[in-house]
């Protein structure tokens, strides 16, 4: 049978009140000494005593677990796989700090849908808090979290859920009007903008930052393009730099790969004729057909400040609305160069 703390306070002499405190880590607070509590930690390594931490967490106690949970599933394949690093920061987030992660995946298989609340049930309760991802609004959820009681972080700026709790995120704005700035410096006056069709939250920001600084400088936006994947070829960028475009900024790295494609097909000069910026990370630079230049989105930073984070809010230390932006880089790459001739 699993060994119980009356079995620890037996083999230890001691009342199984004692052998509680002990094994919560409050022998100070209650004056038992040293040697009481390694007699306690002693008898419960030889009993081979493991605690029963959802029980612990049901009592309101801590128990040393942070969730995962995503309002979507984590782990698509491909060359756009948006939580990798995240999820790597996480868990290095996780070991530093000496904790345990759980990861919720059950929360799907009802209906399909990402409910944290199944069955009028918060699943998350095991654990002392969650960091919680996803581009899905589910802002309901997270005011019964919030109302709960239940501490979490979110990885991703979440305009109306800012209220409710902190979340880590990457300063995408200032990014972009950054790297806007870098090609107007080069002699760009005329510049395009290609999006994905979705319009999550950083996608916007990105807009914002582009919008912002281009009317800063005084650019001509020939076009900002909304499209899906397959939907860019070679007649796009054609109209495009018949606009008088010669730099071409891209949200997303699998349009990196369709521009690529499009202008093979044209036979034009990069960065000559046309420069080509990417707006996120790239995955894996190895598999891509330029050293394209684009930002560094310090996904794996995210994860791993989210963690210390939550613990920061757990322990006392931190407001529970606290907000932070990571600075995102730049690599300069080698598709972003002076055009050709002014136009």
């Amino acid at each position: 049978m699993r060994p119980r703390q009356r079995d620890i306070a037996k083999l230890a002499g001691v009342s199984q009140t004692t052998v509680s405190l002990a094994l919560n880590g409050k022998t100070a607070d209650y004056g038992i000494n040293a040697e009481t509590e390694q007699k306690i930690m002693d008898a419960a390594r030889e009993l081979g005593y493991v605690p029963n931490i959802t029980a612990r967490a049901l009592r309101g106690g801590r128990n040393r677990l942070i969730g995962v949970h995503a309002f979507e599933p984590l782990f698509p394949t491909g060359r756009e796989s948006y939580y990798g690093e995240i999820l790597v920061g996480i868990e290095q987030g996780a070991i530093v700090a000496g904790q345990d992660l759980v990861l919720f995946t059950s929360i799907h298989q009802h209906t399909g849908q990402a409910n944290i609340f199944h069955e009028g049930r918060n699943r998350l309760r095991i654990a002392d808090g969650a960091v919680i991802l996803g581009f899905e609004q589910h802002d309901d959820e997270l005011v019964r979290l919030a109302d709960e009681g239940f501490r979490f972080v979110f990885v991703g700026r979440r305009e109306r859920a800012a209220a409710l709790g902190p979340y880590v995120s990457a300063e995408y704005a200032a990014a972009v009007r950054d790297i806007t700035s870098r090609v107007h410096a080069l002699g760009h006056r005329k510049v395009a903008y290609l999006g994905l069709r979705d319009r999550a939250e950083p996608r916007v920001e990105r807009l914002e930052g582009f919008r912002t600084g281009s009317a800063e400088l005084g650019m001509t936006v020939v076009a900002e393009t909304w499209a899906g994947a397959g939907e860019v070829g070679a007649s796009w960028i054609r109209q495009v730099m018949d606009g008088g475009a010669t730099a071409l900024l891209v949200e997303s790295t699998g349009m990196l790969e369709e521009v690529a494609e499009g202008v093979a097909e044209l036979g034009i000069n990069m960065p000559g004729d046309l420069s080509v910026i990417g707006l996120d990370s790239i995955t894996d630079p190895s598999a891509a057909s330029h050293d394209w230049t684009h930002l560094l989105v310090p996904r794996r930073e995210m994860g791993a400040r989210a963690v210390e984070l939550l613990l920061e809010v757990l322990d006392g230390h931190q407001e529970p609305t606290h907000h932070e932006l990571l600075t995102c880089t730049f690599w300069p790459g080698s598709t972003l160069g002076a055009p050709a001739q002014e136009v």
